[in-house]
């Protein structure tokens, strides 16, 4: 006899520098242990807005001005006014930016670079291929089975410039320390990493699976 449990996550939720929703499914024999709550989220696209609209503390952590007038979405407006009403300040970390993945990278190098992090042309936005957004989690990264699709692995700057993703880049939003170097070129980079789960879920997967066994 089994307990089996159906979890829908968000990778963002948990420390990644990505939007990646997925569904981990769990059993455990009743002999062997029993099925425990998956760990709590511990980031928060709520804290997120706090960091950029209320604090500014976002802003400050990189060392950029705060936009004027920045463009909020109708999502972060209205959790805005919500804190205008509340005044409650989210405890959770706050959800990790591709700014944040970024940081200390600098800008992508053109030719060959040992750490991977190279310019590559040819990146353009089109209606449903609008890459993400540097200040906000990526969109999950893909491997296409026909090649890598582009729209899911470019990057749109403040001032709405597309480039892809580096190598070096998209191991960061993975989670990916900066000693792992995926092989082949960026197509067959981009795939390897495409198909990869987040370093944070899947410790948090881990834990959780740990905890049922004991």
């Amino acid at each position: 006899m089994r307990r089996l449990a159906v979890i829908a996550v968000n990778a963002a939720d948990y420390g990644v520098s990505q939007k990646r929703e997925r569904v981990f499914v769990g059993g455990v024999r009743v002999d062997c242990g029993s099925l425990r709550p998956f760990p709590a989220p511990t980031h928060s696209f709520r804290r997120l807005v706090w960091e950029k609209w209320v604090s500014g503390s976002y802003w400050k952590r990189h060392n950029i001005p705060s936009p004027e007038s920045g463009t909020k979405s109708r999502i972060e407006q209205s959790i805005l006014l919500e804190f205008e009403a509340t005044g409650r300040e989210p405890k959770e970390l706050p959800w990790r930016t591709c700014r944040d993945a970024f940081s200390g990278l600098g800008e992508p190098v053109l030719g060959f670079s040992p750490s991977r992090h190279e310019f590559r042309r040819g990146a353009r936005a089109y209606p449903g291929h609008d890459g993400s957004l540097i200040d906000a989690p990526s969109k999950a990264l893909k491997a296409g089975t026909h090649g890598v699709p582009g729209g899911e692995n470019m990057l749109v700057d403040n001032g709405g410039r597309v480039r892809y993703f580096t190598i070096r880049e998209a191991a960061r939003l993975q989670g990916m320390p900066d000693s792992f170097t995926p092989s082949g070129a960026w197509s067959q980079a981009m795939r390897q990493l495409g198909n990869a789960v987040p370093v944070q879920l899947a410790e948090a997967a881990g834990r959780w699976i740990r905890s049922c066994l004991d």
